[in-house]
């Protein structure tokens, strides 16, 4: 049931760099799969940012803080009135994971259809 990618001939992925990883050659490879679409690996800015909070406290969204709160206000006013309510969550797995359990409570139903 679980299986590594490229069973066959598997990489050995050592640094990263933008939109790039590298193997243990220096082989680049455009990642598509690691969710750095956004901003990339190693950008300046997000391990400055990174950096500066670990400084201050390196923790998960369990505890309460500040920061919580003010980024759930900040995010949901760019959001429609309807979609006033955040769950923050530690990893795609647990999002997923929430969603099916939220959508199960609403729908009162336990079937699941998914794609491969």
């Amino acid at each position: 049931s679980c299986k590594v990618f490229f069973a066959k001939d598997p990489l050995k992925i050592v640094r990263a760099q933008g939109q790039y990883m590298f193997d243990e050659k220096g082989e680049k490879y455009l990642d598509c799969i690691n969710n750095v679409a956004h901003v990339g690996h190693s950008h300046p800015y997000v391990i400055k940012a990174a950096t500066k909070q670990m400084e201050l406290l390196n923790t998960n969204s369990r505890f309460l803080h500040d920061n919580l709160v003010q980024y759930a206000q900040r995010l949901t006013a760019t959001l429609p009135k309807k979609l006033s309510v955040c769950y923050f969550v530690n990893s795609g797995s647990e999002a997923n994971d929430l969603a099916l359990r939220l959508a199960r409570q609403y729908r009162g139903h336990q079937d699941v259809i998914t794609l491969e």
